[in-house]
């Protein structure tokens, strides 16, 4: 018997027992009175069969699993629609680490961005702000975690005192978010469900930090951790379980317990929609709902509505095939636009349809000379204005739009999309025109009038204008866009060569000074508020590729890394603290501007295309997914903002 015969008998034999099953699970639900007169319903999942196969103890009745308040997601706000339990989502990852992206698409937060990019309390009932310092939490009463424990002021307490603030597990000190001008705030916790963080001066980047993809943890499950923790453990035991897994102190025992960003401790309590149930290595992880989850719609029916995420590891290269084959139910990861037309094909016969979506970063891609470089001679030439200007205007965006996004993406800048509150067009135009006798001229004004015989340009030491371009090689995408910069570069006399590498080499060598330029994404968010950072446009962090020993330098304070030694580098990085200290919106807006300005003229880094449409591919039977969307990193934290745990599956079997 082939296996295809044999996969047909057993849907044969099995489809009959599922609708038992089914009509069995629909019959059966659990209803409460609260105080306030609201019912809240569930559909009672926990007896259905994939429950039953998981076997799990069945949990208490709804009304003890959610807070006395639990958060009411209004579906009728954003054009959504009330749902049914049930169904199992199907998505492709590339790497068993992707797994982490179940705690960036599930959005659970303390206090998470809306659909207009406004604060929202989440997993909080509520917060005051007060001067921009003082932070004042409330928690939600009876809110538990997956595991059914009480989460109180207790857990913050301990992440703070025994986690944040214990030297062996953070070495080098609390978070940056948590640091105003290097000091820690004071916090204190009232009652069980207060929490408050207070500094002398006001801390803009708190909230933002907390909202984040990867969010700033400000939490850990007490009851749990403290068994891997030396001031609680029994010592023997605690040593007994150092060798037995094999990590060098109790530290790396308890940090190894305690990631729950990487999603890969399957009994490390919750507060995500679904829970992982698989415990790496795996090519196959099963997330389920979790039974205390704090959110239900306006019907009073907890969330989430889908009963399982399963993700499938397989090969980046073959996401968009398997998607099209029907094998996915959510997919925007590691597909692009030039997978359209192969996806559309798959419509009507694997039933799904392809959305899209925009595109969040400032660029698709963009160039960045390396500032930092260790060539001097090439560092004095990347440095001056108007070398990085020529490049920047020899390069035919139009073209690139044409060839390789079907003319339906926008030529840009690598700066703030046009759908962002600080947009202005300037910003997007500013020296990113094509002008081949434009930047002829420029060039020859700065000294490089000389040429080989092939027509390329010289330096002052005769050595030849070559570009080594470094890249990550992820991508065929790369490779088509650099030859038509390096034919357009060639019409100036700069001859460019790409140099792919594995992305921890690639970045290394950027890091190191020995890069002369990188391409890479723009930036993440594409669009901020003034309320927001502008750290991604000064420099501020050594993964900025365009300065990245500058930014080393602010990382460490100082410690090492080289500090901006040109005008423009140190204004920007004056801004940034002028808007770091200030709580004002008009003058944060005013900041914003002129390191947007500084940013557009200087051409600190070169984009070439922004608004590439992103192809979202969507079960016909998974409702609630918006028809169109912004997908990116930040701050929509791709699926996250659009609450995936309101999406659901329409007539399941």
């Amino acid at each position: 018997m082939t296996k295809q015969a044999l996969l047909s008998l057993t849907d044969f034999l099995v489809k009959p027992i599922s609708t038992l099953f089914f009509i069995v699970s629909t019959l059966a639900f659990v209803s409460c009175s609260w105080a306030n007169s609201q019912t809240y319903i569930d559909t009672d999942y926990f007896n259905s069969e994939n429950f039953q196969r998981l076997k799990k103890p069945t949990p208490p009745p709804i009304s003890n699993r959610l807070p006395l308040e639990p958060q009411v997601v209004n579906l009728v706000e954003t054009g959504k629609t009330s749902g049914k339990h049930g169904g199992q989502l199907r998505m492709l990852m590339g790497r068993t680490k992707d797994i982490r992206m179940m705690m960036v698409y599930g959005y659970s937060r303390l206090v998470g961005y809306d659909e207009t990019l406004a604060f929202k309390a989440d997993i909080l009932k509520s917060f005051d702000v007060q001067e921009g310092r003082i932070f004042t939490f409330h928690l939600r009463k009876g809110h538990k975690w997956s595991d059914g424990a009480p989460f109180t002021s207790e857990d913050f307490k301990y992440f703070w005192e025994d986690v944040l603030n214990n030297d062996e597990l953070y070495p080098f000190g609390v978070p940056k978010a948590l640091l105003v001008n290097d000091e820690p705030p004071i916090v204190e916790f009232p009652d069980d469900t207060t929490v408050r963080y207070s500094w002398q001066k006001p801390n803009p980047f708190f909230l933002p930090a907390i909202a984040g993809p990867r969010p700033l943890f400000l939490y850990a499950p007490k009851h749990y951790s403290k068994q891997f923790h030396i001031s609680y453990a029994n010592e023997e035991k605690l040593a007994a379980l150092v060798e037995e897994t094999g990590v060098r102190n109790w530290a790396g025992l308890h940090h190894r317990h305690n990631h729950p960003y990487k999603n890969d401790n399957p009994k490390l309590p919750m507060l995500q929609p679904w829970v992982n149930t698989t415990r790496p290595p795996s090519e196959r992880f099963v997330f389920t709902r979790n039974p205390y989850y704090y959110r239900v719609d306006e019907a009073g029916h907890q969330l989430p509505y889908i009963d399982e995420v399963i993700i499938q590891i397989t090969s980046k290269s073959l996401v968009a095939a398997k998607t099209g084959a029907g094998e996915s139910d959510l997919q925007g990861r590691y597909i692009r636009l030039d997978n359209y037309t192969f996806l559309k094909g798959g419509e009507q016969r694997n039933d799904f349809s392809v959305r899209l979506w925009s595109n969040g970063t400032g660029a698709q891609l963009a160039i960045y000379p390396n500032l930092n470089s260790n060539n001097p001679i090439w560092r004095k030439l990347v440095r001056n204005t108007n070398f990085r200007r020529a490049l920047s205007i020899s390069i035919n965006r139009r073209e690139i739009n044409q060839v390789i996004y079907f003319g339906l993406a926008l030529e840009s800048n690598n700066t703030v999309l046009p759908q962002c509150s600080l947009f202005k067009p300037e910003y997007q135009t500013a020296w990113a025109h094509y002008d081949i006798d434009q930047a002829n001229k420029m060039l020859d004004a700065l000294g490089l009038t000389d040429r080989d015989d092939r027509g390329i340009r010289l330096m002052e030491n005769g050595e030849p204008v070559e570009i080594i371009l470094q890249t990550a090689g992820e991508s065929t995408e790369e490779t088509d866009i650099l030859e038509l910069v390096g034919e357009s570069w060639k019409k100036v006399g700069i001859k460019l060569h790409t140099k792919p590498s594995q992305r921890e080499v690639f970045r290394e060598r950027v890091f190191s000074g020995e890069a002369m330029m990188a391409m890479f994404n723009g930036i993440d968010n594409g669009t901020p508020t003034a309320n927001m950072s502008p750290e991604s446009f000064a420099p501020t962090h050594q993964n900025q590729l365009q300065w990245p020993k500058w930014g080393q330098y602010a990382e460490s304070n100082g410690g090492v890394g080289e500090a901006p030694d040109i005008p423009e580098g140190q204004r920007l990085m004056e801004l940034y603290h002028q808007w770091s200290e200030s709580s004002r919106l008009d003058e944060r807006t005013e900041i914003w501007h002129e390191i947007l300005d500084i940013n557009a003229q200087q051409v600190f880094s070169i984009g070439l295309i922004c608004g590439v449409p992103q192809p979202i591919v969507v079960n016909n039977k998974l409702k609630n997914v918006p028809e169109t969307a912004s997908f990116g990193w930040e701050p929509t934290a791709y699926f996250g903002v659009y609450k995936p745990d309101t999406f659901w599956f329409e007539n399941q079997e």
